[in-house]
């Protein structure tokens, strides 16, 4: 119980940095992620908040490419590498079996890329557990957090993120 408040505190107070930060340029390497159960879609909807300079400096480094994100000369492919990088480093577990989700696309709100994913068709009935492995950033960054909320049916829980613990599960 002492380690839920303290891991609910932590993962609000880096929330509260990062939604702080989105104003001015950033020293802090933070996401946040947002797992959703809708019951009126039967899908589970994520949305990924990370800053722009840094995905931009991880396509360049990982994959050589000068996406130039958020600008006019955006380059066509980034969406693509986006996709491919979100394959590889962010994992959805239902009852501890990797779940293929649809990568939606993207937008832009001031210095954050929101990446939109959805899972569907899948079966959501009895489910007992669900799993995020996010590792998105922490290959460049070593001081990488990326706090990720899951709400399902009732039940909330946030965890914090980081290259050495980089899985969270909610048991339903």
């Amino acid at each position: 119980m002492m380690k839920t408040r303290i891991a609910k505190r932590t993962a609000l107070l880096f929330t509260a940095v990062l939604l702080l930060s989105f104003a001015s340029a950033h020293k802090f390497y933070v996401s946040v992620t947002n797992v959703v159960y809708s019951e009126k879609e039967d899908a589970l909807q994520i949305t990924s908040r990370i800053f722009i300079d840094d995905l931009d400096k991880l396509l360049e480094e990982r994959y050589g490419i000068k996406a130039k994100l958020a600008t006019h000369n955006e380059a066509k492919v980034s969406d693509e590498y986006i996709e491919k990088y979100f394959r590889a480093k962010f994992v959805l577990e239902l009852d501890g079996k990797p779940t293929p989700y649809t990568f939606l696309g993207k937008r832009y709100d001031n210095d954050v890329v929101i990446c939109y994913l959805e899972v569907t068709q899948a079966n959501f009935e009895g489910l007992k557990t669900l799993s995020v492995q996010n590792e998105i950033l922490t290959d460049l960054f070593d001081e990488q957090q990326n706090v990720v909320h899951i709400k399902w049916k009732g039940h909330k829980k946030s965890f914090v993120l980081i290259k050495e613990n980089n899985k969270g599960m909610l048991n339903l």
